[in-house]
């Protein structure tokens, strides 16, 4: 098994704003004209986008949001803890990896317009990951929370917002 930073060399991954690190490793070439999208999306997408994604124990992927339902897709590592608040209020707590008989799922789709935050369980792992997205990904479709403004939005999760921005 890969180290995390031979991994991230091996796979020439960059930090990543959220937290974590990653790498595009597929765009389509096909896009879908911007008058045929929902109003959210300001322009032309490629039909999907796909990364690497690699969480490490020592940070956490911040609460943010994106306009596209997500898929993360299960590589390599240590059980990810994904934890979601969706539109209207509800949270929700998924682990991804591959330890089915603790309820772990090797794949999970984070809806569209969800806030979702990730950490590592484990004190001193990581976990590689896919993300896809379709539409494509563009950075003007994702929104990095900003603490006061969520925990004004949902109260009750105060305490996990805290943990999970920056």
């Amino acid at each position: 098994m890969y180290s995390k930073e031979q991994l991230i060399e091996k796979l020439n991954l960059e930090k990543h704003p959220e937290g974590g690190y990653f790498k595009e490793t597929y765009r389509s070439e096909i896009t879908i004209p911007g008058s045929s999208l929902p109003l959210e999306f300001e322009s032309a997408r490629s039909v999907s986008t796909c990364i690497y994604f690699m969480l490490t124990s020592d940070e956490f992927s911040a609460f943010h949001k994106v306009n596209q339902d997500e898929a993360w897709h299960f590589y390599t590592g240590d059980t990810i803890s994904l934890h979601m608040i969706s539109p209207e209020g509800y949270y929700s707590n998924i682990k991804i990896g591959s330890d089915f008989s603790s309820d772990e799922t090797p794949q999970f789709i984070v809806p569209a317009q969800h806030w979702f935050a990730a950490e590592i369980e484990n004190n001193e792992g990581f976990a590689l990951v896919g993300c896809t997205v379709a539409p494509g990904f563009d950075f003007n479709d994702f929104e990095l929370a900003e603490r006061k403004q969520l925990q004004k939005k949902f109260p009750n999760h105060s305490k996990i917002i805290s943990k999970f921005t920056r």
